[in-house]
């Protein structure tokens, strides 16, 4: 099994990875290395991972960065990536390895901390313990208790109560290597009582390698607390992308978590959504654009465990040439959430019809005074709105991509940052165009 090589690798070179980790992150590794050996990788056996065979995924020989080696150069001025008239705090992770020189300075209110994870759990060791790695269970699956095992370093977002960071912070994941590579990426994200915070995620590809990321976020929002987290996918066809992100909201919080995958090569990204106090509301979006033998596999799971919450949940897919692309969203409400509103919506469009899309709508519910739907399509591209727009002299190649772009458009009317919002559409226009779309002036998007 591929599990004991990795096992082995671990055993071997513990003392290092804790050597040039933290405690605190260290104090997880030995439970999550019980979870691993119990039940390894998720298999096809496991009716949510029916398309993607993980296990597969980790059998090229990856190197990996134990060392911590640093990388020489500025990103800043090598990886320079800007949305025209959004100004944001800007952040980087090479591989998974957080950038600490060259930074700008940035004023943010007191109390506030954004950067490293190491520095962070050794600067406020009571929080991280509080934190890190408590609604991101090991046991939950595999990969999140492999990444537990070899992470070394994260980033980190701290607000603290009653604390407003105004501008969005920006978080740009280069994957860049001459050979094969495996990276464990780990975010937390922690908004206290009538907090407020935007992160936007960059994942981008450098070098022609094989790469494997791993990557768990956890994001806590406090009482009254206001979070936004959108992650755009730009990586290479040679990239495989596992992500397991975790929300736990307490009573009147707002969470916004967004994903647009314009490009990759696999992609599964797992989504568990908490409402753990009354009056919450929750938002789990997300945009697929995948064509040639681009793979992307998203689940949504959504526990409303508390009364009056309200939550959206709306995937769309457009598919070209062999594409494939799979949706499971689950919604729980539990017998004391009495009051529930909770929608989910997943929309589908196969242009090619070599493409293929699996879903799987679902709803759990146990409390009897609530208002839940969900809804499923998939289809084509409407031959008579077709030949309705080319009746009005629009070419054919431009009206399909005016179709097109109407049909994503649901899920960025849910970005809440205007000029992010505009940048959006112009990638997907691009994208959908086959054109080469660079976010401003990034070098990276070549």
């Amino acid at each position: 099994m591929i599990e004991t090589q990795y096992i082995d690798i671990f055993t071997q070179y513990r003392d290092k990875i804790d050597q040039k980790s933290v405690a605190g992150m260290n104090s997880l590794r030995d439970k999550a290395l019980e979870a691993f050996i119990s039940q390894g990788f998720p298999t096809k056996k496991l009716e949510d991972y029916l398309y993607l065979d993980v296990a597969a995924e980790f059998i090229p020989d990856f190197g990996l960065n134990l060392n911590r080696v640093p990388f020489k150069g500025n990103p800043y001025i090598a990886y320079k990536c800007e949305i025209p008239n959004l100004t944001t705090n800007l952040y980087f992770v090479l591989n998974d390895l957080f950038h600490t020189e060259d930074q700008p300075h940035v004023n943010y209110p007191k109390g506030v901390f954004v950067g490293r994870m190491a520095q962070f759990a050794e600067s406020q060791p009571d929080v991280f313990a509080k934190y890190y790695g408590q609604i991101a269970d090991v046991n939950n699956n595999g990969i999140i208790a492999f990444n537990t095992m070899f992470a070394q370093d994260g980033f980190v977002v701290y607000v603290p109560k009653g604390v407003v960071v105004e501008e969005p912070i920006q978080l740009i994941n280069i994957l860049k290597s001459e050979f094969s590579y495996l990276v464990n990426r780990r975010i937390l994200i922690i908004a206290e009582d009538d907090a407020q915070i935007k992160l936007l995620l960059c994942d981008h590809t450098v070098d022609d390698s094989q790469f494997l990321a791993t990557q768990v976020t956890e994001i806590y929002a406090g009482k009254n607390a206001i979070v936004d987290y959108y992650d755009l996918e730009e990586n290479s066809a040679k990239v495989t992308q596992l992500t397991n992100t975790f929300v736990l909201q307490e009573e009147s919080s707002n969470v916004l978590v967004n994903n647009i995958t314009l490009n990759t090569g696999r992609s599964r990204n797992n989504y568990n959504v908490k409402l753990n106090g009354a009056h919450g509301e929750a938002y789990v979006c997300g945009m697929v654009i995948a064509d040639k033998e681009q793979y992307v596999d998203n689940f949504a799971f959504l526990d409303h465990a508390k009364p009056h919450c309200t939550s959206t949940q709306l995937f769309k897919y457009v598919l070209q040439d062999d594409a494939v692309g799979a949706f499971c969203g689950r919604i729980l409400v539990e017998k004391d959430a009495q009051k529930t509103q909770a929608y989910q919506s997943n929309n589908n469009l196969c242009v090619s019809p070599t493409s293929k899309m699996y879903a799987k709508p679902q709803l759990e519910i146990y409390a009897d005074d609530v208002k839940c739907s969900h809804g499923l399509t998939t289809g084509q591209l409407d031959e008579e709105a077709l030949f309705y727009l080319r009746s009005r002299g629009i070419g054919v190649d431009q009206a399909r991509l005016m179709l097109m772009q109407a049909f994503t458009a649901g899920v960025l009317e849910h970005v809440r940052i205007p000029r992010l919002k505009e940048r959006l559409i112009d990638l997907v226009e691009k994208r959908f165009k086959g054109e080469s779309a660079r976010c401003g002036n990034c070098a990276v998007c070549k």
